[in-house]
């Protein structure tokens, strides 16, 4: 098996990875991996009108994946701690994953909104429930992006 698609696959699966992790842009990962397949002599090559048109996708979904949080957050009446405890909660419950990352995320907004913005209960669950919102759909978005990506470079690899 040629050099390049097995790079391809291990940045594919990252990208898969990425998605979910935080820190880690999943969706680049992936496209990287079509543009490896494209120099690889043993694979189908990819053309330029695909790493173009994925290319595009991967930047719109990466654009939305820090515009979505933050505006669901402030839609629901957060303000900047809400967004930071759900990052900080995401990392601490990275141990637990997938449920301690969703619990962390939101028990992290509401700790944030609740102790640092001095809001009421209601408020700071209101606001967790905007950032919680905001996470699972970019989530879905890159995981689903990286999803047919990865299934891209295991078809032209085999």
């Amino acid at each position: 098996m040629d050099g390049f698609i097995i790079a391809a696959i291990i940045l594919a699966l990252i990208g898969i990875i990425g998605s979910v992790v935080p820190g880690l842009a999943g969706p680049p990962f992936s496209w990287l991996a079509l543009l490896l397949l494209r120099f690889s002599d043993k694979a189908d090559p990819v053309s330029v009108t695909t790493l173009v048109i994925t290319a595009v996708i991967v930047i719109l979904v990466s654009v939305v994946d820090y515009i979505l949080p933050p505006k669901m957050t402030s839609r629901m009446g957060g303000h900047k701690a809400a967004s930071v405890g759900a990052t900080i909660g995401l990392f601490a419950g990275m141990f637990l994953a997938p449920i301690g990352m969703i619990g962390g995320s939101l028990i992290g907004a509401f700790l944030g909104e609740f102790l640092v913005e001095n809001r009421g209960v209601w408020a700071s669950f209101k606001a967790s429930i905007g950032t919680f919102l905001g996470f699972i759909i970019t989530t879905v978005l890159k995981l689903a992006v990286a999803g047919v990506l990865f299934f891209m470079v295991l078809k032209i690899s085999f």
